[in-house]
């Protein structure tokens, strides 16, 4: 009885962190930290490791891309700069060669990778279908990749040349003789020859990364559409296109923003000719640059940057569009 008394006279216990009967407050304890391992950070070692990269990116990167955004407010000479705050993009909105050259690419761009990026996926196809000389095929249609556009350039001159060119060749002899012209020479053909020489030589890259995708596609989709007596052209559109579609919108992304810089090319067959019909933003840079006699690098400075922002902007709105699509659909 004595005990039980006692149990009931004692006062009830306080939970953690209420205050107690003597006025103490229990304190709240945070997370325990991490226990102590023993094994030593190697940071001096990792930063070893890292500086060789990390100076080249900021020699080789970092460094070109701050000097002509500054470049961009001056007027600079061989031997002196001189501030001229916004009066280079003030030019720039009215320079009608560079409006010109933004066309002409974002034309290249917006067209080539479509044209790319369709042809390797009917290659890629036929491949995974196993056609007859399937081998054969990944390399002859691979092999463009492989070469430079120094080569590519030189090579397509030889086969679009008026005279005794292959292409104008063969239209002679399949009796279109009014159809041959001087394709490079031409201000209406000039570009779309080019945009066709970037489709030869790329899609051969988007094939092989398409076919990759193709082969790691689940087997176990694929039999159970098969399973459902799906034809070859239900299971492409509802099962093979749905699972290669990531794919799909990263080759274009990426042959997009190939295009926006292309230079190589357009500088070996046309220089931007005829009549500026080819000319982009990066052949007008390197003229405005080291071609015109101004001997100022702060307006060629001002296209670089605006053009950055541009390219930037669009590749950002690509990616937010597709992830928003993807969300939309999923």
């Amino acid at each position: 009885m004595t005990s039980t008394a006692t149990l009931r006279e004692a006062p009830p216990v306080a939970p953690v962190g209420a205050p107690g009967q003597a006025g103490a407050t229990g304190a709240v304890r945070g997370p325990a930290p991490p226990p102590d391992d023993g094994v030593p950070r190697p940071y001096g070692t990792i930063l070893a490791f890292l500086l060789p990269a990390l100076t080249l990116y900021a020699a080789f990167t970092a460094y070109p891309f701050f000097r002509t955004l500054w470049n961009s407010f001056h007027k600079v000479l061989p031997r002196r700069s001189e501030f001229v705050g916004l009066e280079n993009y003030a030019t720039l909105a009215g320079d009608e060669l560079f409006w010109r050259a933004v066309r002409n690419t974002l034309i290249w761009a917006s067209t080539s990778p479509l044209f790319e990026v369709t042809i390797a996926l009917l290659l890629a196809l036929a491949l995974y279908a196993k056609v007859p000389g399937a081998r054969f095929f990944r390399v002859a249609w691979f092999t463009p990749v492989l070469m430079s556009y120094v080569v590519v350039g030189i090579l397509f001159v030889w086969i679009y040349n008026y005279d005794w060119g292959p292409v104008n060749a063969a239209l002679r002899w399949l009796g279109l003789g009014e159809l041959a012209r001087a394709w490079l020479g031409n201000p209406n053909t000039a570009l779309p020859a080019l945009i066709a020489v970037t489709t030869w030589m790329w899609t051969g890259f988007n094939m092989v990364v398409l076919l990759a995708a193709l082969h790691s596609l689940p087997k176990e989709v694929i039999e159970a559409a098969e399973l459902d007596n799906c034809g070859w052209g239900q299971k492409l559109v509802f099962v093979i296109l749905p699972l290669v579609r990531p794919t799909l919108l990263n080759l274009v992304v990426l042959s997009f923003i190939g295009k926006m810089k292309i230079f190589d090319l357009v500088w070996i067959t046309t220089k931007g000719g005829p009549l500026w019909s080819t000319e982009t933003v990066s052949t007008y840079v390197y003229k405005r640059a080291f071609e015109w006699s101004t001997f100022d690098l702060g307006y060629p400075s001002t296209i670089a940057t605006v053009w950055f922002v541009i390219v930037l902007a669009a590749v950002l709105t690509l990616t937010y569009a597709f992830r928003l699509r993807e969300k939309l659909e999923y």
